[in-house]
């Protein structure tokens, strides 16, 4: 149970990043659909903890170091060459939208420029990556159980606090920007992105244990830890809609709310979270390209930082508006090869289960 619990906490500190812990994706997926988004939430919630014991387990079955082998292994060799692309491309849009998401913060909380502040996360992910990563990675996720802490204060002080009614807060809901058309598509888009953004560490985590279930227990674990954070934003932020819906970084207005204390705290944890996914990020798109330690990989890791630096200038709410619902539809052949995959696998175990029996 211990190995799965970590496994749980590592796949919840991959996902949470800068839009989730922000509270900026919820508020474009979930919470501008009004109380019908909360169905959504219900629905990302499966899809996570489904989905992450699909790949965690896979993972654990192929021993695998890297996310190539699960991805050719559920989609094929031609539509596993897709979506390898699409994943790369992906960790780089990511680790774009985490040196915004940090400028945004920087502004909102310390009043300092949006470019200083994503350059500073920019020059501490490059730096990260240079040496050792994984110590970093570890260390930060640390933060992962306060910002839950944080996560359900807020939601508590925002249902506690409202002098807005649900009739008006519906109303306001219908004047926000939508990152999908209806609220189902926009669950199933939301854990599509997600998805392809984990994969790659979801399939080396399960690598790290030869038991498929435990593998499959920490991806059960991690996707219920993921649905009950995005219940509790979702709620904290439809409560107080009025006052967050056009912020970059709603969460945080929330937290200052409660004490200036509480802001400070929110802000470092959620600088923390940028750090930890960002570092992942830009790591992982320059594995995938060159091999980790040589001169070319440190200047390749640099060039593409300073490159994400000056792609962050799109802005952080734009950026998250734009790509991750395009990659979201992307991501669908990705989720249908997965649920292809566990299909057949449950043909195999019952056929295997019917030998035995006639045997």
């Amino acid at each position: 149970m211990k190995k799965s619990i970590q496994l749980a906490g590592a796949y919840i500190g991959t996902i949470v990043g800068a839009g989730f812990a922000s509270g900026q994706e919820v508020l474009q997926f979930f919470t501008s659909f009004g109380v019908i988004g909360f169905a959504g939430a219900a629905v990302a919630t499966f899809l996570f903890a489904f989905l992450g014991m699909q790949i965690t387990q896979i993972g654990s079955r192929l021993q695998t170091h890297s996310h190539k082998d699960v991805v050719y292994s559920i989609c094929g060799k031609y539509l596993g060459i897709a979506v390898d692309v699409i994943i790369t491309f992906f960790l780089f849009g990511v680790a774009v939208i985490m040196f915004a998401g940090a400028g945004a913060t920087f502004q909102q909380q310390f009043g300092i420029p949006s470019f200083v502040g994503s350059l500073i996360m920019v020059a501490l992910t490059i730096f990260a990556c240079l040496f050792n990563v994984e110590r970093v990675i570890n260390i930060i996720a640390a933060a992962t159980p306060v910002l839950i802490a944080l996560v359900l204060i807020i939601a508590a002080y925002s249902l506690f606090t409202m002098d807005t009614s649900f009739a008006e807060l519906q109303a306001i809901s219908e004047g926000q920007k939508s990152a999908a058309s209806n609220w189902f598509v926009s669950g199933l888009l939301y854990v599509s992105f997600n998805i392809v953004c984990g994969i790659p560490m979801l399939a080396v985590m399960g690598g790290t244990t030869k038991n498929a279930k435990i593998a499959g227990m920490g991806g059960i674990l991690g996707g219920l830890g993921l649905g009950l954070m995005l219940i509790l934003i979702n709620l904290g932020m439809f409560t107080r809609l009025d006052a967050v819906g056009s912020l970059d970084i709603p969460m945080l207005y929330l937290a200052n709310e409660i004490s200036p204390i509480i802001g400070i705290i929110m802000s470092i944890v959620l600088l923390a979270m940028i750090f930890n996914t960002a570092v992942g990020m830009l790591y992982g798109f320059s594995v995938r390209v060159l091999k980790p330690g040589t001169p070319k990989f440190k200047g390749f890791v640099t060039v593409v930082g300073l490159a994400g630096f000056a792609a962050s200038f799109v802005g952080f709410t734009k950026l998250v508006g734009t790509l991750y619902p395009i990659t979201g539809y992307l991501g669908f052949a990705l989720m249908a090869a997965v649920v292809v995959a566990w299909v057949r696998g449950r043909k195999i175990n019952h056929n295997e289960q019917l030998e035995k029996k006639a045997s």
